[in-house]
């Protein structure tokens, strides 16, 4: 028997200097320190996982591969991603560079078919949200929800 894959803890990013990584991404999104690990490692909660920001940055900018966050709000991250100056790739959806070489898609909470339990959702505030028909299409195919209530 293998171990089944069945999500992602964290994801750890390179940045060339945590305190400047934690100042950017907080001008782009709302989030809570989790704690750090001496000065060069923080820990970013995202709900039920976590993004690492580690320095320093070994490679160079990454224009290939790309890893995604999920928000409640696509068009805000937008607006602050303008705002802050940051570089959009452009694709269907929404991805930019962060200034260390970082390629991030940003996708919303209610369009995709990852989805976080009742008790995530209320601590994060999201409880409000519900899932688009296309994303409850989705999980009921997959026979992750029941019906259109399950599928919040």
């Amino acid at each position: 028997m293998i171990a089944k894959l069945v999500g992602i803890n964290h994801v750890a990013l390179e940045v060339a200097d945590v305190d400047a990584a934690l100042e950017w991404y907080g001008r782009i999104f709302a989030f809570q320190l989790r704690g750090r690990a001496g000065p060069d490692m923080a820990f970013i909660d995202m709900g039920d996982q976590f993004l690492a920001l580690s320095a320093p940055r070994d490679q160079s900018r990454d224009d290939h591969r790309h890893f995604g966050l999920v928000v409640d709000d696509k068009e805000a991250a937008r607006r602050a991603l303008a705002q802050a100056g940051a570089e959009i790739v452009p694709t269907r959806g929404l991805r930019f560079l962060d200034p260390w070489g970082n390629s991030v898609e940003v996708v919303q909470y209610d369009e995709i078919q990852f989805s976080k339990t009742d008790a995530v959702l209320r601590g994060t505030g999201l409880a409000h949200m519900e899932k688009s028909k296309a994303a409850q299409a989705e999980l009921r195919e997959k026979g992750l929800v029941g019906g259109e209530e399950d599928a919040q």
